[in-house]
């Protein structure tokens, strides 16, 4: 009943296909890191979803090269939404099974309702109180009988609820951004500063990897490109931007 009073039939059919794409892309990483390390598959795969997207929209004729306040903005946004919740999350992954990890990712939408009261003065609405406690109580339930596997792997949790309070934080940034490029335009950006931080971080931290990928693994790569680092990112910030963050969050 929430979703049919703030969603649009745009906007529902977008939440239903990102479900999608993000549900299957956390198997897809647990697979590509058996033959790949998290920092340099982070770093290949988002620098390609920002070369395909930079490509896609120029092409539509969006204006693509921020100014340099633009820029400041942009990268200020670009550290929890994807350099914080991208590198931390990847980390979750490899110490975790990919269920819970993306279990444990999506407490986010409780991180954002407690952040944008804290932080931001927001209402607790009812409705909101209510969904919120909806997701901790679902959440709950999918985890109860993890605890004992949860136990033994610390650090995979800890890394996934950073990623979650990074994202959240993100997420309530983002709508109270004053953008003046297109979401588009600001999306890619933040993904060429985070891809920048990560090809970094990956030739410090990481031995390059060998390219002699097995063929699932170039398939896994390459929805990492298209679809995680693509259409998916689209959607999602623009869900994020247009639509309250307890609403965007919590769907």
């Amino acid at each position: 009943q929430v979703l049919r009073i703030m969603l649009t039939r745009k906007q529902v059919a977008g939440l239903v296909a990102l479900t999608l794409m993000w549900g299957l892309n956390w198997p897809m990483m647990k697979l590509s890191l058996r033959e790949i390390t998290p920092l340099w598959f982070r770093a290949l795969t988002m620098t390609g979803g920002t070369l395909w997207l930079w490509w896609y929209y120029t092409h539509k004729g969006e204006r693509m090269v921020p100014t340099r306040t633009e820029l400041k903005t942009v990268a200020v946004l670009a550290l929890p939404n994807m350099l914080g919740w991208h590198l931390l999350s990847i980390l979750g992954v490899q110490e975790l099974s990919s269920g819970r990890a993306a279990i444990l990712g999506f407490t986010m939408p409780v991180w954002a309702v407690l952040l944008g009261r804290v932080l931001f003065g927001q209402p607790l609405a009812p409705r909101v109180l209510w969904a919120t406690l909806a997701t901790l109580v679902a959440l709950a339930l999918l985890l109860s009988h993890e605890l004992g596997t949860l136990t033994g792997r610390p650090w995979g949790v800890v890394w996934m609820e950073l990623a979650a309070l990074s994202w959240a934080l993100g997420t309530l940034m983002m709508r109270r951004a004053h953008l003046t490029l297109s979401m588009a335009a600001v999306t890619v950006g933040m993904m060429a500063l985070s891809s920048a931080a990560l090809w970094v971080l990956a030739l410090v931290l990481e031995p390059f990897p060998s390219l002699d990928f097995s063929a699932v693994q170039w398939a896994s790569l390459a929805y990492g490109v298209f679809i995680n680092y693509g259409f998916a990112q689209i959607i999602w910030f623009g869900m994020a931007r247009n639509l309250p963050p307890a609403t965007s969050a919590i769907s």
